[in-house]
């Protein structure tokens, strides 16, 4: 009898210490819960379609770029489905900490990359998160923290959020080889909430609870996205 070969696993990025922490602890609570688990899926595939590891890459482009080519290099992850979260930068009016974003393609100075499964991250997140705003449309990336009136000329540009790995992400899982892939972010910087305000740490906790709630959703996107396309 032949045996089906194991369903590819899902690499989620992030690239800071406190975004990880968050998914970690999203992760702990989905555990507890049942809810990343389905029935029949083997010890360890937590998505039900497959493995799924949390990949901290560091900061910036550059290391995102190393991180992400380096994992799926190795034959455990060569197929992985991956999937660029963390926080990042509403660029539009009216964006508040919390915001989530769901990319439908990512885009830097050296390519842009079409998301999968856009539609299927906004429902889930709906269902998940609700009352809870989600924006949809293009993430670009950046080399730098944006401020200021740099803001609006991104914004020109149709991107309605930027962070700094999301693009690089995704470039480099597509090089790598075919594959799904996706990226969700958490607004923790806006143009009437920036970083250097007053009301930032309030901000910066209401984003990290939001990040530390998205996991099961990318669990059933991973499941989802491994259907064979009718």
């Amino acid at each position: 009898m032949a045996t089906r070969p194991a369903p590819p696993p899902l690499l989620v990025a992030c690239a800071l210490g406190i975004e990880h922490v968050a998914l970690r602890t999203g992760e702990r609570r989905a555990r507890r819960r049942g809810e990343a688990r389905r029935p029949g899926a083997a010890p360890g595939d937590w998505g039900g379609g497959g493995p799924v590891t949390l990949l901290r890459t560091g900061m910036g482009p550059r290391a995102a770029e190393r991180s992400v080519t380096r994992a799926l290099a190795g034959p455990d992850l060569a197929r992985a489905a991956v999937l660029a979260t963390g926080f990042c930068a509403g660029l539009a009016p009216g964006m508040h900490p919390g915001d989530l974003v769901v990319a439908e393609e990512t885009r830097d100075a050296r390519g842009t990359v079409e998301c999968v499964g856009a539609e299927l991250l906004v429902k889930e997140l709906t269902r998940a998160l609700p009352g809870r705003t989600v924006h949809t449309g293009p993430l670009t990336g950046s080399d730098h923290v944006v401020r200021g009136p740099e803001r609006s000329d991104l914004r020109a540009t149709g991107a309605i959020a930027v962070d700094m790995e999301s693009a690089a992400t995704l470039l480099s899982a597509v090089r790598a080889g075919v594959r799904p892939v996706a990226a969700v972010r958490v607004v923790v910087d806006a143009p009437e909430h920036e970083l250097v305000r007053i009301g930032t740490v309030r901000g910066g906790i209401s984003a990290f609870r939001v990040l530390r709630s998205v996991l099961p959703t990318f669990f059933e996107w991973h499941r989802n996205v491994l259907l064979p396309r009718r």
